[in-house]
């Protein structure tokens, strides 16, 4: 919704000028910066809705500013980069980036995607409120705190990999298409491009599995989905 802070971190100032022209537009607060360091400063102090982070920073780059801001914050984090192989997209999504644009992009798909992502915290932060708590045989979900425990120990979850899963474990035993799983989680359509999904998915089941080879909560249901199973 308008109003809310926006950090755009990019060593390119004719991309930041152009992102924050389009940002303010939509009734944004942006705040700026062109190093790794610096972003990494004002994300802590400034405390924004979303950080939008160019993985090529002078001083730091982008993957050090991420492991650095999920250490204490869930924050949205959409990564900009020029690289488009799917090992530089992977390791993205491992460190707990949100979403992976590629440069060059268009400026209208980046806020339709700016949009998405905050729109799905409003719903997680309307769900908090309703101070709920999923429990199963070695696996809890507060979504008042958004925490994991598995066998009693919390396990830290990125933000989507927490929505992937409070998504399933809503609905255990009901298959979810890939494409309701992703746009249940980044409230737009995959256009076919479900990488990202498979990526958030393999990284959860890392997190919470005892072996994700052989998964005891989330099952792959072969050429459809994925299941949640007690």
């Amino acid at each position: 919704m308008p109003g809310e802070k926006i950090l755009v971190v990019d060593d390119e100032a004719e991309i930041l000028e152009l992102i924050t022209l389009y940002l303010k537009k939509e009734g944004y607060e942006v705040l700026t910066s062109s190093n790794g360091p610096d972003a990494l400063a004002m994300a802590l102090e400034h405390r924004p809705d979303l950080v939008i982070l160019d993985i090529l920073l002078p001083e730091m780059d982008g993957i050090e500013v991420c492991r650095q801001l999920r250490k204490s914050s869930n924050t949205p984090i959409l990564f900009l980069s020029c690289k488009s192989e799917d090992m530089d997209i992977i390791l993205g999504f491992s460190i707990g980036g949100d979403d992976y644009i590629t440069k060059p992009f268009s400026p209208g798909q980046l806020v339709a995607r700016v949009k998405a992502h905050l729109r799905r915290s409003h719903l997680m932060e309307q769900h908090k409120e309703d101070s709920q708590h999923l429990t199963f045989p070695g696996l809890e979900i507060d979504m008042l705190s958004r925490t994991v425990r598995v066998d009693g120990s919390i396990v830290p979850l990125s933000s989507k990999e927490f929505d992937l899963l409070l998504h399933l474990a809503r609905s255990p035993g009901k298959v979810l298409s890939l494409e309701q799983l992703y746009k249940l989680t980044w409230g737009v359509d995959s256009n076919g491009d479900t990488r990202t999904l498979l990526v958030h998915i393999s990284n959860l089941r890392k997190k919470i599995e005892n072996n994700p080879a052989d998964p005891r909560y989330i099952h792959t249901v072969r050429g459809i989905g994925y299941k949640f199973n007690v």
